[in-house]
C-alpha cells in the first residue's frame, strides 16, 4: 500500500511563497513520476506539474510556469512543489499524486489526502 503524506499548505498573501511537501511511503519511488494536482470548490481537479523519475524533466501548467517549480528527492522519497508569487486565483486545495503524466487524472494511481492553499489579497 502506498501513502503520500502532504504538508507545506497554509495561508499567505499574494505575492508570497509557499513550498508543499510530499512524502511517500512506497519502497520503489524513484521508479514512478510524481505530480501536483488543484481542487478549487466547484471547479475540477487541475493538472499544476508532474516530474519525471529522475527529476530531470518536468511539466507544468501554463497558469503556473515561471511560479511554481516542481522538484523531487528520490533519497528522502520526497516530492516539493515551490510556489513564488502566489495569487488568490492559485487558491485551492493541492493534491500530491503518482504514477502518470500530463492532465489525464486517471492516468495516476495514487494520491493524497490534498493540503489547503489559500492566497489572501
Amino acid at each position: 500500500q502506498v501513502q503520500l503524506v502532504e504538508s507545506g499548505g497554509g495561508l499567505v498573501q499574494a505575492g508570497g511563497s509557499l513550498r508543499l511537501s510530499c512524502a511517500a511511503s512506497g519502497r520503489t519511488f524513484s521508479s514512478y513520476t510524481m505530480g501536483w494536482f488543484r481542487q478549487a470548490p466547484g471547479k475540477e481537479r487541475e493538472f499544476v506539474a508532474v516530474i519525471s523519475t529522475s527529476g530531470r524533466s518536468t511539466h507544468v501548467a501554463d497558469s503556473v510556469k515561471g511560479r511554481f517549480t516542481i522538484s523531487r528527492d528520490n533519497a528522502k522519497n520526497t516530492v516539493y512543489l515551490q510556489m513564488t508569487s502566489l495569487k488568490p486565483e492559485d487558491t485551492a486545495v493541492y493534491y500530491c499524486t503518482r504514477g502518470g503524466w500530463g492532465m489525464d487524472v486517471g492516468s495516476y494511481d495514487y494520491w493524497g489526502q490534498g493540503t489547503q492553499v489559500t492566497v489572501s489579497s
